[in-house]
């Protein structure tokens, strides 16, 4: 492979005229720019990227960390974020940062230690106070969910509005004893939405009962046993808000399927193919990872604004069949 050094041998010119040449130097003169440029592609030469962040302190890539990758919300996010980063000819580096609030620091120390141009995040962790260090060096943007003890640009949806729709929808179909079924309840996400069903519940005069309400539903087991616990209550649930939509696909498992009411928060494929379909509180997740990844750009540009500011996403409801079901009391 061609370097620097074999171009400017071949051009006989100084490896820095090389460098401008290559960083489109206006002070470059034409004659010897379009020389270069044809030694170069003679050459086949590929500059050393790795090479050229370690020298300058700046890279040509942008972090992605999100809790899973092959999640389509996640992976609507992430994708999002590279179209953006692509038209700026910047890669990104994509992570999975997995339901380990644990493991967040080091998972994302390590993305963070490569001299990022910046970093987009979806957090699963329950301090990011540490992230304080990195602020100055390096733009991190947090998207669907809130930092826990820092100030940092955010991008997210109306969690609580979207728990508030779903709870008063399912409210308008007769039911008055609506499970709450979620995950990491220490998320902002999950707050919010929790805040909201409790809000619905409250305006239709519905004292809110905490022995409906099922969190860290994760998987399959923890899903059957949520609802087994739901339907040993004295007075079962004839409703479920489903918190997010991984609680949602892990419902249509354990569910059979015309015996619970059902709004889930969040769309994901097949959710309009299921029997019943599944009525749903709409997100764009493309939206937020774009909104997020410019702000990661203006950041790298405009580094002495020092406002950071939180945006939220208005989110709709879908209604489809899965509301319809069930038994409300008469």
């Amino acid at each position: 492979m061609a370097t620097m050094r074999d171009v400017a041998a071949r051009a006989g010119v100084s490896a820095k005229t090389v460098s401008r040449v290559f960083n489109d130097d206006p002070h470059v003169l034409p004659e010897t720019r379009a020389h270069v440029e044809q030694v170069m592609r003679e050459l086949n030469y590929v500059p050393n990227i790795l090479a050229t962040t370690f020298r300058s302190g700046k890279s040509s890539a942008i972090g992605v960390a999100v809790p899973d990758v092959v999640d389509p919300y996640f992976a609507a996010i992430a994708g999002a974020v590279d179209d953006v980063a692509a038209r700026r000819d910047t890669a990104t580096l994509l992570t999975n940062l997995g339901n380990d609030p644990a493991r967040e620091r080091d998972i994302l120390e390590s993305l963070l230690s490569r001299r990022l141009a910046g970093l987009v995040v979806a957090p699963i962790g329950t301090d990011h106070s540490w992230l304080k260090r990195w602020k100055d060096s390096t733009p991190v943007v947090f998207v669907d969910r809130a930092p826990i003890g820092l100030s940092a640009d955010t991008f997210a949806d109306n969690d609580e509005a979207g728990g508030y729709l779903a709870t008063r929808h399912l409210i308008e179909h007769g039911h008055r004893r609506i499970a709450y079924v979620g995950d990491m309840i220490h998320l902002s996400t999950e707050i919010n939405r929790l805040a909201g069903y409790r809000r619905a519940l409250a305006e239709a005069g519905i004292t809110p009962d905490d022995t409906l309400v099922s969190v860290y539903v994760s998987d399959r087991d923890t899903t059957q046993a949520a609802i087994t616990r739901l339907r040993a209550l004295q007075a079962p649930p004839t409703a479920i808000f489903s918190a997010n939509a991984r609680s949602s696909m892990l419902l249509v498992y354990v569910l059979p399927e015309d015996e619970l009411a059902v709004v889930g928060f969040g769309d994901f494929p097949m959710a309009d193919r299921l029997r019943p379909t599944l009525t749903v509180i709409d997100q764009d997740p493309g939206q937020l990872g774009r909104y997020a990844a410019e702000r990661v750009f203006e950041r790298v540009e405009h580094p002495k604004r020092r406002l950071k500011r939180t945006t939220i996403l208005d989110v709709t409801l879908i209604e489809r069949e899965s509301c319809k079901v069930g038994h409300p009391p008469a």
